[in-house]
């Protein structure tokens, strides 16, 4: 019997990962399926450019696996058993259950509410396709003068204020922050973000903390009422409870904890790559949730697993964390890198150069994911072993 890889999530990590896998191991040992809750590849870093109104092209997944060997399950995941190794899934075919011996858990993050009250209820974010257009369809019927808080100072919160404010000009565009804007970025940097929100009309409410949101106001921890026809929420990510139901090992985050190979610590037929994965990078702090973390941890857990089934030498990748890329608008932009501690060094690359170069970085990533075996060495290798039913190693 062939060899059972699932993976959970078409993502930036989940659905590259599962055409490398494809690509490098053969099609007579291994069995490639990926489950997604949709039929097309969400470039989740622009979900804040189609919330304001632009048009963006989805791809189809079915299009991005053609010819791969990869087989799509379009369906959502409900529960993961790692004992039995199965995951349960519903979708358009009803319930059903897939068996795997390995198994790739990419399937990413949603808006953290923190236990706000009015969240869940009146908020909107761009975390989904769903939830962003839901954002979409809102704006598209707030009139001139409408006003938006977006609250977070990180870079979802940044580059969404920054986005609706140069495309919405008519509306009132203000963002809230526990802290001050940019308080980690270098000065320079720093200085050229304040510069970006007096240019758009950005109203910065700092050290202000949301404890509750209405549907036409917010309610700061100092007793402050902020009005707000639209409350966007990008006060940081979660992750799904399901790998904490499941049994597997999860930090306080909920993210699967995983030694330096992507593997879980607990089960060790299961590898987590993006946003769910607790992985520590090579300063000694757990991974942010971001685009870059996916990609270096997609290429590590793919690399841990071809090794291991194959019978080569696990290899390791870097997981060093380089900088922050700001968008603010279409024609601006932060390029901070930071150090080994994660600090802003002084230099950084901003304005229009910054702008595409941003712009090129997200056209490679959605590119890169639609041509998931490109530039993968055509070499496809044979399992050192044959799995049985059961998962268990025999000679061939």
């Amino acid at each position: 019997m062939k060899h059972r890889i699932v993976v959970l999530g078409a993502g930036y990590a989940g659905a590259f990962a599962a055409g490398n896998l494809a690509r490098r191991l053969s099609p007579a040992d291994v069995e490639i399926t990926v489950v997604n809750a949709v039929p097309d590849f969400v470039e989740r870093m622009r979900l804040h450019q189609l919330a304001i109104g632009q048009d963006l092209g989805f791809r189809k997944l079915a299009d991005v696996f053609a010819g791969t060997g990869v087989r799509l399950r379009l369906a959502r995941v409900t529960g993961i058993d790692p004992v039995r190794r199965t995951v349960a899934v519903t979708g358009e075919d009803g319930d059903g259950e897939l068996a795997y011996d390995t198994l790739l858990y990419a399937l990413g993050s949603a808006a953290a509410h923190h236990g706000v009250p009015g969240v869940a209820e009146y908020a909107f974010d761009v975390t989904g396709r769903s939830s962003a257009l839901r954002l979409r369809e809102r704006l598209a019927g707030l009139g001139a003068g409408g006003t938006v808080l977006v609250v977070g100072e990180g870079l979802t919160g940044i580059e969404t204020a920054t986005e609706f404010a140069e495309s919405r000009p008519d509306l009132s565009v203000a963002l809230a922050a526990r802290g001050e804007l940019g308080a980690w970025l270098s000065p320079k940097a720093r200085r050229h973000l304040r510069r970006a929100f007096d240019r758009l009309g950005i109203t910065v409410h700092e050290h202000t903390g949301i404890e509750a949101v209405e549907p036409t106001r917010a309610i700061a921890a100092d007793g402050r009422s902020i009005p707000a026809d639209v409350t966007v929420w990008s006060a940081g990510f979660a992750v799904h409870p399901l790998a904490a139901g499941s049994g597997l090992e999860v930090a306080e985050t909920g993210q699967i904890v995983v030694d330096r190979t992507m593997r879980s610590v607990s089960h060790p037929d299961v590898y987590a790559a993006g946003d769910c994965a607790y992985a520590i990078g090579e300063n000694g702090r757990p991974l942010p949730m971001s685009c870059a973390s996916a990609g270096f941890t997609n290429m590590q857990a793919t690399a841990a697993i071809i090794a291991r089934l194959t019978g080569g030498e696990v290899p390791t990748t870097g997981l060093k964390y380089y900088g922050n890329h700001i968008s603010l608008g279409r024609r601006d932009a932060i390029f901070q890198m930071v150090d080994g501690e994660v600090r802003s060094k002084s230099w950084y690359l901003g304005g229009r150069i910054a702008a595409r170069l941003k712009s090129g970085v997200l056209k490679g990533a959605g590119w890169g994911v639609a041509h998931p075996t490109f530039g993968i060495p055509k070499r496809q290798r044979r399992l050192a072993s044959a799995p049985d039913r059961a998962g268990v190693r025999v000679s061939a």
